[in-house]
């Protein structure tokens, strides 16, 4: 498969059945936590800054922030709740349209907080039309960045994507398997014929259309098969420990995760030691995330060279799935190199 023909098969994965045209981007994405938090501190930020026009002494600002907050952060929760619940409905809009949506509930949130405030006394006179102005406004900060965030989730998955397709098709490992189902063809055809139907399994996950997230018992399978290729290459060098938590299987990953970091594991670890190397892969259910670890003991005066290309890769991957919920870290840990990632459950 060309570049040219994997970019149209993006080009088209992002057009609706019959439309001639993208569908109009998910500007209300506001389901994730990290998404949450920012717009809490942006409404904060310019709450703060508001405060000074009005104070005279730091107490004053103090109080002023206080009492500003008081009705900005309740409306804020209440626009992002709306949003996060609409977000379906509201992606089938025309981009004006979600604008259009979002300063109204903006303004509509301006005037809850607006109430609040008196319902609690907390102001003599409610300014009802400020509070729908500056509530709208501050939806309309809010929708563009999620506009900028929506276009740059885009072009970024659908390269983490092309990488992932390109390091399936490896043409080492491709030319590898191929000679060592050749090898075996005559003395043990049942376990070349094994071997073929693994490779041929192996490529039918890597080139079939994934959504944005698969399960994590989904990834082990294809891991598995993986390895049962290797290991039919490297025989005893490479040693495979699994512990798997069976409660961990349903936590979603983004597709074809896993197994690029099993084989860096298998290329820096087993390939270049004569000895081979000791793979480990483990999962756990904590609470309410999920550990992943995938680990291989590293060779004697070997470093870390290699690593890094495909793990920054994976890593955008993960926060593009999962946003700050998502935690990704590798690096040597004693005499293993070790890639820890965390995901919610």
């Amino acid at each position: 498969m060309q570049d040219n023909e994997i970019l149209s098969g993006f080009d088209g994965a992002r057009q609706s059945p019959g439309s001639a045209g993208p569908l109009a981007a998910m500007v209300f994405d506001a389901c994730h936590v990290g998404v949450v938090l920012r717009a809490i501190l942006f409404v904060e930020i310019v709450a703060g800054v508001a405060a000074m026009f009005a104070a005279d002494a730091l107490l004053d600002w103090w109080l002023q922030w206080a009492l500003l907050s008081a009705a900005a952060l309740p409306a804020t929760l209440v626009w992002l709740i709306v949003a996060c619940s609409s977000k379906t409905w509201l992606a089938r809009l025309a981009e004006p349209g979600q604008y259009a949506v979002g300063m109204l509930l903006g303004a509509l949130s301006g005037v809850y907080g607006c109430a609040m405030l008196a319902w609690s006394g907390l102001v003599g006179r409610p300014a009802w039309t400020a509070s729908a102005a500056a509530g709208a406004a501050l939806a309309l900060g809010l929708v563009g960045a999620l506009v900028l965030r929506s276009r740059g989730r885009a072009p970024a998955a659908a390269t983490a994507r092309l990488a992932a397709l390109q390091a399936r098709i490896e043409p080492h490992f491709l030319f590898n398997t191929l000679n060592t189902a050749i090898a075996l063809v005559r003395a043990e055809p049942a376990r070349a014929e094994a071997l073929l139907e693994d490779l041929s399994e192996l490529f039918r996950h890597a080139l079939a259309e994934h959504g944005a997230s698969v399960a994590l018992s989904d990834e082990i399978a294809l891991a598995r098969t993986y390895l049962a290729i290797e290991q039919l290459r490297f025989g005893q060098r490479l040693r495979i420990e699994w512990a798997l938590d069976p409660r961990a299987g349903q936590a979603r990953l983004p597709p074809l995760m896993l197994q690029p970091l099993v084989e860096n594991a298998v290329r820096h670890g087993v390939q270049p030691s004569e000895s081979g190397a000791t793979l480990r892969i483990s999962t756990l259910l904590r609470g309410g995330r999920v550990l992943i670890k995938v680990a291989n003991t590293v060779p004697a005066g070997a470093g870390d060279a290699g690593h890094g290309l495909g793990l920054r890769n994976v890593g955008e991957r993960l926060r593009l799935l999962h946003d700050l919920q998502g935690r990704f870290r590798a690096g040597r840990v004693g005499p293993w190199y070790q890639v820890r990632i965390e995901i919610p459950a």
